[in-house]
């Protein structure tokens, strides 16, 4: 898995292209403020570990939110961080599970749109903890 996380205090999407006819429709623009992006890759290999992947990015996502004095997420599905790449089906499992772990952990939680690009806006203060990236 590869993650990247950026703390933005404003990041906003809007879909533009549709490139997983699976996925729901969406139309909307969304700004939020004060969050913890994180731009996740789930690789092939993670499919097989998928349940120790979920608990560790879920540790590292409160790690970054508590590191920035946040108790807000975006999951954003970024398949740009490597060449392997997992099924949608696998990621946006995983994503969903995240989702729910995180709120019954009483955090906000949202997801961007799946299967979309986006116009994406990110507003991120310069300070190290604002940017993190990981590999595992």
């Amino acid at each position: 898995m590869k993650l990247l996380i950026i703390y933005c205090d404003q990041f906003s999407y809007q879909p533009q292209l549709k490139t997983l006819a699976e996925f729901p429709d969406f139309t909307e623009k969304v700004i939020l403020e004060n969050v913890l992006v994180a731009f996740i890759q789930m690789e092939e290999k993670d499919i097989e570990i998928s349940s120790k992947i979920e608990t560790k990015l879920l540790k590292n996502l409160k790690w970054g939110a508590k590191k920035n004095n946040s108790k807000h997420v975006v999951l954003h599905s970024f398949a740009h961080l490597s060449t392997s790449k997992a099924d949608p089906q696998s990621t946006k499992h995983l994503f969903d599970q995240v989702e729910t772990r995180l709120k019954n952990a009483d955090y906000e939680c949202n997801q961007t749109p799946f299967g979309y690009f986006l116009d994406i806006n990110v507003q991120a203060p310069g300070r190290s903890a604002a940017r993190i990236f990981l590999d595992f």
